[in-house]
């Protein structure tokens, strides 16, 4: 078959029986079930080739105009961890302290937070997820991005995904406002703070809440 310039034949997939299917997507599920999202982390170091490979999965995802508007920041330095967690903290206080209200306060209750925020120097990694909300060409022009939170969103939840196949667990973290991560890890005004994902292995005592996930039938219509 002919092709395109600029494009390519899509590599040849598997000839997956109906049977191998729903064992592999039976399994995927399984796995995913594990996925908890931790906040006491283990200071046991992670090695750097594994976050590698996780970003560059993360990587994999799909973005509007393939624009791929998003950058990781990955933090492992103690002094800077140190100096996002006073940053954190500070908003955070602010946060329980009568920003959030009532109801949000109350709908956090369960999960058992508060604005102290340890983990952002005890776990080996943070990995700052930046949107990037425009791009800015050679000549300093800028140029339009698209789909960027959607895309950055889909970006995030595959590198989620690829840590817990890695073994390691994860939390996202989203003190507000973020801007003092621009200034903390240098990053351009272009770019915009997503979210913080912290990264590593559960501290052996580490605790998680009892909860339940939504069934099929709550999250899904099928028009067949």
């Amino acid at each position: 078959m002919e092709t395109k310039a600029g494009f390519s034949s899509l590599p040849e997939r598997e000839k997956i029986p109906t049977s191998e299917m729903k064992t592999r997507a039976r399994e995927f599920l399984e796995e995913l079930k594990s996925r908890r999202t931790v906040r006491d982390f283990s200071d046991r170091p992670v090695p750097r080739e594994v976050i590698e490979n996780c970003l560059l999965a993360a990587g994999r995802a799909p973005s509007g105009a393939n624009q791929q508007p998003w950058h990781f920041a990955v933090v492992g330095d103690p002094v800077v961890k140190k100096k996002i967690r006073v940053a954190a903290e500070k908003e955070e206080e602010a946060f329980y302290g009568g920003r959030a209200g009532d109801e949000w306060l109350e709908a956090l209750a369960h999960l058992g937070t508060d604005a102290e925020k340890p983990f952002l120097e005890k776990a080996p990694y943070l990995i700052v997820i930046f949107a990037e909300r425009y791009s800015v060409g050679q000549t300093g022009e800028k140029q339009k991005n698209y789909y960027v939170t959607e895309s950055v969103g889909i970006a995030t939840g595959m590198l989620i995904t690829a840590i817990n196949k890695a073994g390691l667990v994860s939390l996202t973290h989203t003190p507000s406002p973020m801007g003092f991560l621009n200034e903390a890890l240098g990053r351009p005004e272009n770019e915009k703070a997503f979210l913080i994902l912290v990264v590593g292995y559960p501290d052996p005592d580490a605790l998680v809440p009892d909860i339940t996930k939504k069934s099929l039938e709550e999250i899904a219509t099928f028009f067949d």
